[in-house]
C-alpha cells in the first residue's frame, strides 16, 4: 500500500489533462476555421500561418491521450469518471477535426459520417452489453483506427505545407500519402465496427447456443486468483458486518481460499478478539488507520490466513464525528509484509456506503495478492495510511 495521501475526487492529474483535451477542441476550430490571422495587429504575409497553428493545437490535443493514460494508471488514480470522460474526448477531438476538414472542403462528408455514425454504433452496444454483465473483449481493431484517424488528420492539416500554391493534387506527396492512411482509416473503422457487432451478435439476440462472456465480480476474482496461488483470505469487519465475507462465500469454490471472519461490529470485540489495542481506541478512534491495521493483522493471527482486511468506517445515517463524516471508511489490509490502510471517504445513504465499502475491500484484497504472489519481500512491517 502506498503512504502518500490524495483526495476522492474527479479532479486527478490524468482527468485534469483528459479535460484540458475537451477544453482545447474549442480553440482547435477556432484556430482552423476562424480569420483570426485578420484580428492581429500586424499584417500576416505567409498564409500557412493558420494551419500551422492549427496543427500544433491538434497534436498537442492528440498526445495528451497518451499523458491522462500513464497518469492514471502510474498513479494509480483510475477513476469512473476517467473511464466516461477518456474515449469521450476522443471522440469529440477527431469528430471536430473531421467536421473542421469537411467545412474547409478538404475531404468528402462521407468520410466524417462514416467515422462518427461508427462511434454511435459501438457506443450503443457497449451500452447494451454492460446492460447485461457482458464484456466485450477490445482489439488491436480500435486501436489503430484511433491512431491512422489522428495521423490522417495532421497529414491534412499540413498537405499544403509542401506545395507553396497550396494546390491538392497529385504533384503534392503529402496530400497523397495524406489520402493513403485515412483510406486505411476508413477500412479500420469498418472492419473494427463489423468485428465489434459480431462479438455483440448474443446480446443483439442472434447466434443462440451460446453464452457471451459475462465480467466476474470483484468476489469471483479473488477467488480466482487466491485460489490459483495457493492463498488463503480472512475477514475482520465492522459497519458492513459480515458483507464482506458474504461475498466471497457466495462464490463457488470460495472454501478452499475463505477461512473465516470477525464482525467486530463494538469496539470490546474489536479489542478482546481481535487485539487492536486500548490506547489506540481511545486515541485514534475505532474509525481510524490504526485500528483498521490492527483489526487486519489481528485477524490475520486469528484466522491463520496469509491475508486478512479490515473495514471500519461511519455508515450513517448518524455517527459522524470531527473530521469525519458519514461516509468515512478504513479499509485495512495485513499480509506477511505488514499491515497498512486506506481512507475512502463515500457517499449516498447507509446502504449505499456499506456496498461501496465490499467493493473497496475486495479490491483491497486483490492488489494485495499481487504482493503475495510476487513473494515481494520488504525485510520488515510498514503501516501506511492512503487517503481516497
Amino acid at each position: 500500500m502506498a503512504d502518500t495521501e490524495t483526495k476522492n475526487t474527479i479532479w486527478t492529474p490524468a482527468n485534469v489533462v483528459t479535460l484540458i483535451r475537451i477544453c482545447g477542441v474549442p480553440l482547435f476550430v477556432a484556430a482552423l476555421l476562424s480569420p483570426w490571422p485578420q484580428w492581429l495587429p500586424f499584417e500576416v504575409e505567409n498564409p500557412l500561418l493558420q494551419p500551422l497553428v492549427a496543427t500544433i493545437i491538434f497534436a498537442i490535443l492528440a498526445c495528451t491521450d497518451s499523458v491522462d493514460g500513464y497518469l492514471a494508471r502510474s498513479r494509480n488514480e483510475v477513476t469512473t469518471f476517467g473511464k466516461f470522460v477518456d474515449p469521450l474526448a476522443d471522440k469529440i477531438l477527431v469528430s471536430a477535426a473531421l467536421l473542421a476538414l469537411v467545412e474547409l472542403q478538404v475531404i468528402p462528408s462521407w468520410i466524417a459520417l462514416l467515422i462518427i455514425a461508427r462511434e454511435f454504433i459501438i457506443s450503443g452496444l457497449r451500452m447494451i452489453a454492460a446492460g447485461q454483465g457482458v464484456v466485450i473483449a477490445a482489439s488491436w481493431y480500435g486501436k489503430a483506427k484511433t491512431v491512422t484517424q489522428i495521423i490522417a488528420i495532421l497529414l491534412f492539416l499540413m498537405k499544403d505545407f509542401y506545395a507553396a500554391n497550396n494546390a491538392a493534387s497529385l504533384s503534392n506527396p503529402l496530400w497523397l500519402l495524406a489520402w493513403a492512411v485515412m483510406l486505411i482509416a476508413v477500412a479500420l473503422t469498418i472492419i473494427s465496427m463489423l468485428d465489434y457487432l459480431y462479438k455483440c451478435r448474443f446480446v443483439l439476440g442472434f447466434g443462440k447456443g451460446e453464452e457471451p462472456a459475462k465480467e466476474p465480480t470483484l468476489a469471483q476474482q479473488v477467488v480466482e486468483r487466491y485460489g490459483a496461488a495457493g492463498l488463503t483470505v480472512g475477514t475482520a469487519e465492522s459497519l458492513t458486518g459480515g458483507l464482506i465475507a458474504s461475498a466471497l462465500t457466495d462464490v463457488p469454490g470460495s472454501s478452499a481460499v475463505v477461512k473465516g471472519g470477525v464482525v467486530s461490529y463494538v469496539n470490546s470485540v474489536k479489542s478482546s478478539v481481535l487485539g487492536v489495542r486500548e490506547d489506540t481506541l481511545a486515541t485514534q478512534g475505532a474509525v481510524s488507520a490504526e485500528t483498521a491495521c490492527q483489526m487486519a493483522q489481528g485477524a490475520r493471527q486469528a484466522l491463520g490466513v496469509d491475508v486478512a482486511v479490515a473495514v471500519t468506517g461511519i455508515a450513517g445515517p448518524t455517527g459522524a464525528e470531527p473530521n469525519k463524516p458519514v461516509g468515512t471508511v478504513f479499509v485495512g489490509v495485513a499480509t506477511r509484509e505488514g499491515a497498512a490502510a486506506q481512507c475512502h471517504h463515500f457517499e449516498g445513504d447507509r446502504l449505499s456506503v456499506r456496498n461501496q465499502t465490499v467493493e473497496a475491500a475486495l479490491t483491497a484484497v486483490l492488489q494485495a495478492a499481487e504482493g503475495e504472489v510476487g513473494i515481494i519481500a520488504s525485510g520488515g512491517h510498514k503501516a501506511g495510511v492512503r487517503h481516497l
